[in-house]
């Protein structure tokens, strides 16, 4: 399900190493993108838009390699495939961290949701299952139409999993927009890339 990067050989050794000792290594984009025919098809399918857009934000961060990358013990492993741990609310208002396994049927990546946020229903505190590594930090805010957007974070804590959080969907003159805010390891992970997964994302929403 992973295998070990070689550093030595690698063309980003001097980034990694430059951006990895540094307290903190994420940097982080916020920027909106159409998702009117995103919202449309997500109807059609019969999923909720929720679903549909952490479905492909999942198959965008799978298509690009950097997205797959992760540290474990100062050594960098690429997987085959990226889950999501995404927030889910319940009805008091707490949330619990899920995790949602991808799969690239959007019909049983939808049954894979429901299943796991009534899970996570009946569950109570923050933490509640084992979580692999093979994660991206998923949240959603649909209340705020945010323009920028930060996490908290332990600095002494290792972490290199993308944190990729979406805003509330707002429309004007027919055109539905949401806001995508994607924070990454700057070892593993440079502007080009996120451009790269923000491109795809969109082409794949308006598909």
């Amino acid at each position: 399900m992973k295998q070990k990067l070689d550093i030595d050989t690698w063309n980003r050794k001097e980034h990694f190493l430059f951006f990895n000792q540094m307290e903190e290594p994420f940097f982080g984009i916020t920027t909106p993108i159409d998702c009117t025919k995103a919202y449309q098809k997500a109807n059609e399918l019969g999923v909720s838009f929720f679903t549909y857009y952490l479905h492909k934000t999942l198959v965008a961060a799978n298509s690009i390699e950097n997205f797959r990358y992760r540290i474990k013990d100062n050594e960098v492993f690429i997987f085959d495939r990226i889950d999501a741990s995404a927030t889910i609310l319940r009805d008091d208002k707490t949330f619990g961290f899920s995790l949602i396994e991808f799969n690239e049927d959007v019909h049983e990546f939808a049954t894979i949701v429901k299943r796991e946020i009534e899970r996570i229903q009946i569950t109570s505190g923050l933490f509640t299952r084992d979580y692999p590594e093979n994660l991206i930090h998923f949240s959603a805010l649909p209340w705020v139409n945010f323009t920028s957007f930060s996490h908290a974070r332990s600095f002494t804590w290792p972490d290199s999993c993308p944190k990729i959080s979406f805003g509330k969907m707002v429309e004007e003159n027919g055109k539905k927009t949401i806001s995508i805010s994607v924070h990454v390891h700057h070892g593993l992970i440079d502007g080009y890339h996120v451009g790269e997964f923000i491109a795809l994302l969109e082409k794949l929403m308006n598909n």
